[in-house]
């Protein structure tokens, strides 16, 4: 009986012990459900946002972007410049000498291939914001290049492509040029390089800046560090391509030198692919041309509209001007991708696109959106000026080597080829870029007490300066090439002239510090200034700046071409004959109009008001 009254205070301490470790358990929960939710936000704050990794999933801070995922960067970007330009610096002469197209036909068409592989890169940059990647679309371009150069090495290798030997020793005697299904599978593969060189171009410099946050002064200094050495890498593989490339295209065969190119385009693919673990890459938000569009139909479809309260438009408080004063990582980082509630008084008439009731749902806009395009409308002048820039680098690639080509190439006992003049330059820009970034700028920032220390504008503008220098340079090199071949008296001859050509050199030079000061200045101020949604199609920009300037050269050579041809028995760069061209005037017209560009750029420039001011906060 004992035992049987005692259950009852066994089953009543069972009870309360079951009640206390229920209430130990529930209080447990309790602590790590409130505890989960500063785990989530800690881990929400751990990744970039609107960044992802290679396998799609979100890009983590301190593991994904940095200097190591821009140095994979910087390395591709050293081959894939090897294998463009180790041809495109010489093709002048294959044109020439193997498929027998006469000088100007063969500048027009290294032009028009350059122009085009330059502009192809807005493609690049428009596929790269709006529907893929920039990961993604670098390789699908180096597929395709390597498709065209295979092409290419196949044809310099098979003697039956091309056209039949020709010698002869007058330079007015012009051979039988390549035609036909020749003719069609060399353009072919000349522009799949085209179409995979613009991919890269619109794809590569985006996608190295985009690993560096820029909510913070070192950050964007790094960035700034980024856009410098990337000039510097594409200079080495240049390098690499004039020297070593051009040499072997000229003593081995140009089957060989292609061979080269293709080898190189394909060993870049699985470097890029080697850092995959280490890139951020920027989620596609649909296609900024489609934004850009859809503001200017808005807003001229609504100017015809009375402001009624139906009508009106919607938040219109405007604001002197688009700046965003950054001080902390968060707050940048928050006004960075927050949208701009107030609309800005330039550009007023962009304005109009913004109300409640649009013409049709699909001109429906917001503030932010105007916002953006009025950036890329305002960045439009300063990348015009950049044009007749280019248009004088074309000459590099074309009239300069074919001057070269006439003169004596000898260094002593050596012997180089008049393709190889570009190291001048590369070598001039892999000096001045490393003690411009580490000399230079820091100095300047010293001086100038601001971040950048030398503004984009500042270093755009000294390259527009330095490319009137050079056209000046080059001209006057021309009239003394000119002078040596007429008293000599091998106007005729294919002898080469007794002058070195490191006369030529001297043009190089200029024109290669103001590539140096505009590229790496004009990309950098773009992709800064530019909407975060349209960054790579922005930044192609450049390089489409590049192809206007090539497209600029042809057009120039045909209607000087067909002006003076109505005033003269001989245009001035008409036949086959560089010593009885004009080219010297063709030098000095592009002189002035370089000095009428620069007027131009400097109204724009003064009147530029940066998107972004933000303090230096070292």
């Amino acid at each position: 009986m004992a035992t049987l009254g005692a259950q009852p205070d066994t089953w009543a301490a069972t009870y309360r012990h079951t009640q206390l470790g229920m209430s130990a358990l529930a209080l447990i929960l309790s602590i790590l459900v409130t505890q989960r939710k500063p785990n989530d936000e800690a881990q929400h704050l751990n990744t970039w946002d609107g960044y992802v990794d290679w396998r799609n999933k979100p890009a983590l801070k301190g593991r994904h972007g940095g200097l190591l995922a821009a140095s994979f960067v910087l390395v591709v970007e050293v081959l894939e410049n090897l294998a463009f330009l180790a041809n495109a610096s010489n093709l002048v002469t294959y044109l020439s000498n193997f498929m027998h197209y006469s000088p100007s036909s063969s500048a027009n068409i290294v032009t028009n291939f350059m122009g085009t592989a330059f502009l192809l890169a807005l493609l690049g940059g428009f596929l790269s914001d709006a529907f893929f990647t920039t990961y993604h679309v670098y390789l699908i371009s180096a597929t395709i290049e390597f498709l065209g150069l295979s092409i290419l090495t196949v044809q310099a290798h098979i003697p039956s492509l091309k056209p039949a030997i020709c010698v002869s020793a007058n330079r007015n005697t012009p051979c039988q040029e390549l035609d036909g299904g020749r003719a069609a599978m060399l353009f072919a593969g000349l522009y799949l390089v085209a179409l995979g060189v613009g991919g890269i171009k619109g794809s590569l410099p985006p996608h190295g800046a985009e690993q560096f946050d820029e909510s913070t002064p070192h950050s964007r200094k790094q960035r700034s560090t980024f856009f410098n050495y990337y000039v510097f890498c594409l200079s080495c593989g240049a390098l690499i391509a004039v020297t070593f490339v051009v040499w072997v295209e000229d003593n081995k065969g140009w089957q060989w030198g292609f061979g080269i190119s293709t080898m190189t385009i394909l060993i870049t693919i699985p470097i890029f692919l080697l850092g995959s673990a280490t890139y951020r890459t920027k989620v596609p938000t649909g296609s900024p041309i489609t934004t850009l569009f859809k503001v200017l139909v808005a807003a001229i479809c609504n100017t015809g509209f009375s402001r009624t309260p139906e009508n009106a438009v919607t938040s219109m408080t405007t604001t002197p001007s688009y700046t965003t004063e950054t001080s902390e990582e968060e707050e940048g980082q928050k006004k960075q991708r927050a949208p701009n509630h107030s609309a800005t008084e330039n550009l007023k008439f962009l304005n109009r696109a913004v109300i409640n009731k649009p013409v049709h749902p699909a001109l429906g806009c917001t503030i932010q959106q105007v916002e953006e395009v009025k950036i890329v409308l305002k960045i439009l002048p300063i990348f015009m000026t950049t044009i007749v820039l280019n248009c004088c680098l074309a000459q590099l690639s074309t009239f300069s080597v074919q001057q070269a080509a006439t003169m004596n190439t000898k260094i002593g006992s050596l012997s180089v080829p008049p393709a190889s003049l570009p190291i001048f330059p590369v070598l001039f820009i892999m000096i001045l870029a490393p003690v411009y970034n580490d000399i230079i700028l820091p100095f300047t920032r010293k001086l100038t007490k601001t971040e950048m220390g030398v503004t984009h504008l500042q270093r755009i503008g000294i390259g527009l300066f330095l490319s009137i220098v050079a056209m000046a340079v080059a001209a006057l090199v021309e009239m003394k090439r000119k002078k040596v071949a007429a008293l000599s008296g091998l106007l005729n001859s294919t002898k080469p002239l007794p002058i070195t050509f490191l006369w030529v050199a001297l043009q190089y030079l200029f024109l290669g510090s103001a590539d140096l000061f505009s590229l790496a200045g004009m990309m950098e101020f773009i992709f800064t200034e530019a909407p975060l949604s349209m960054r790579s199609l922005a930044t192609a920009l450049s390089w489409a700046s590049l192809a206007m300037g090539y497209y600029l050269s042809s057009v120039l050579v045909s209607v000087v071409n067909c002006v003076t041809g109505t005033y003269r028995h001989t245009p001035w760069l008409y036949g086959a004959n560089l010593n009885h061209y004009h080219l010297e005037r063709f030098y000095w017209l592009m002189c002035a109009l370089s000095g009428l560009n620069f007027g131009f750029y400097l109204l724009w420039a003064n009147r530029y008001k940066y998107r972004s001011s933000r303090p230096d906060t070292n």
